[in-house]
């Protein structure tokens, strides 16, 4: 029973490496998880206006990315007017960006949320980012941000 346990643990990360390597490119048109039709988006920018701590806001929002998980591309960031980012997460992590992704515009689908973000958890952002330990150590008290969960995306340009 050890065994086969053992060998369905290896199997699922050898499966997850693999899947990595068949991310597509960040081409305009190209899709990832849930099909994204570029209708009636909210710009990263008025985001912020939709959301409020006790209202989530949900549909589609476009953006810029300006950052994405070096890692395995399990997050990218969108940018804002006023230098600060916005996180985007992938329900169930049912799919990953490419590293090419940034610098695209893209419009994605899901639920924008006001929440507290912990330090542990921006440094460990951070780190994924592949940021310095001292770009890392400046980390040092939890935000207030909005974080997207996006269902699918869609590169425009």
């Amino acid at each position: 029973m050890k065994s086969f346990l053992t060998l369905a643990v290896v199997f699922s990360f050898s499966t997850l490496s693999f899947a990595q390597s068949d991310i597509p490119s960040a081409k305009p048109g190209v899709q990832y998880g849930k099909k994204v039709k570029a209708a009636k988006a909210v710009s990263a920018d008025k985001l912020a206006q939709k959301v409020t701590p006790e209202a989530p806001f949900a549909g589609q929002m476009e953006g810029t990315v300006v950052e994405v998980c070096k890692k395995k591309g399990c997050f990218m960031k969108l940018a804002r007017e006023n230098g600060e980012s916005i996180m985007v997460k992938f329900t169930d992590y049912a799919f990953f960006m490419p590293q090419d992704i940034v610098g695209k515009k893209v419009v994605l689908e899901g639920t924008a949320t006001m929440k507290e973000t912990s330090m542990e958890r921006l440094q460990h952002f951070a780190e994924d980012a592949g940021k310095s330990k001292e770009e890392i150590a400046k980390i040092t008290k939890p935000v207030q941000e909005i974080e997207i969960t996006a269902d699918g995306v869609l590169v425009v340009k």
